[in-house]
């Protein structure tokens, strides 16, 4: 049995108790670490945009460009394309990568982790997630990691019925010293039918749970959810934290330089679904 960390977070004037968890034994259900040559579509899909959220600066497309695997670790990566037009005529100045597993893997309870590594840039908005099936946040949001260009700082939450958008549960987690977002980490939650714990690198930073949500509405982790990664950029979360409005939303002129030179890149190593038998 592992040690209790105990770490007391306030988000919104709630406080919350992450507390480790005894690790049971389990059963992988799901795990890519990338060992192929490019990306094993009978488990991934590549999402191509049809639809525009959160005034994000990107247009989502299938391109060995902006999502690769070298070196046994995928790669997505974000280009400037000014100009760009989608297939549904929406027009974009960057192309960047986003996969599911939407209709291939799709779990219920269990812990998801990965090892991820990011760049440093205001404005850039790597994500690891998972999303529920139906109509959005009906059926719920689990934001595992979420990095907008602070290396100081990642975040994590949850979205469901009556806390979306401006969700009241969120939290930060700063990174010790000189081992900031850049470096690799493992990003974690787990999940069981009545709370959410989140782990960074093996220490909880914020535990979510069902008794909390029903001061703001239904609990909408109870059902079916799917895995995503995905590159965003700007936009109105990056915009909020760094008050950037030019030359784009949330993305300054030195971040674009680091897109034009295509130093902007998120980094997976692997993910892994783990589902434990009841106590």
């Amino acid at each position: 049995m592992r040690s209790v960390f105990i770490f007391i977070v306030f988000a919104i004037g709630i406080t919350s108790l992450a507390v480790a968890q005894p690790r049971q034994k389990g059963k992988v259900i799901f795990f890519d670490d990338f060992k192929s040559s490019k990306l094993d579509t009978s488990k991934w899909n590549v999402v191509v945009t049809g639809f525009h959220v959160n005034n994000e600066l990107q247009a989502y497309v299938d391109s060995n460009a902006t999502l690769y695997v070298k070196n046994n670790k995928l790669v997505l990566q974000p280009l400037y394309s000014p100009g760009f037009v989608t297939h549904d005529g929406q027009y974009f100045d960057f192309i960047s990568a986003r996969i599911n597993t939407k209709d291939k893997f799709e779990f219920e309870y269990g812990r998801a982790e990965a090892r991820i590594q990011i760049t440093n840039g205001a404005g850039l908005w790597p994500a690891w997630w998972i999303l529920g099936n139906d109509e959005w946040p009906q059926t719920g949001e689990i934001d595992v990691m979420e990095n907008v260009g602070d290396a100081a700082w990642s975040s994590a939450a949850i979205h469901g019925p009556g806390y979306s958008g401006e969700t009241p549960f969120v939290q930060r987690y700063y990174y010790p010293k000189n081992n900031h977002a850049t470096q690799w980490h493992i990003y974690a939650v787990n999940w069981t039918p009545d709370s959410m714990v989140f782990e960074y690198d093996g220490k909880p930073m914020y535990t979510v749970t069902k008794a909390m949500t029903t001061k703001y509405g239904p609990w909408a982790f109870s059902n079916k959810k799917y895995l995503i990664l995905n590159f965003a950029l700007g936009g109105n979360y990056p915009a909020g934290v760094n008050k950037v409005k030019q030359p784009y939303l949330g993305l300054p002129e030195k971040t674009v330089k680091l897109i034009q030179q295509k130093q902007a890149k998120m980094l997976v190593d692997w993910v892994k679904v783990t589902q434990y038998n009841a106590p």
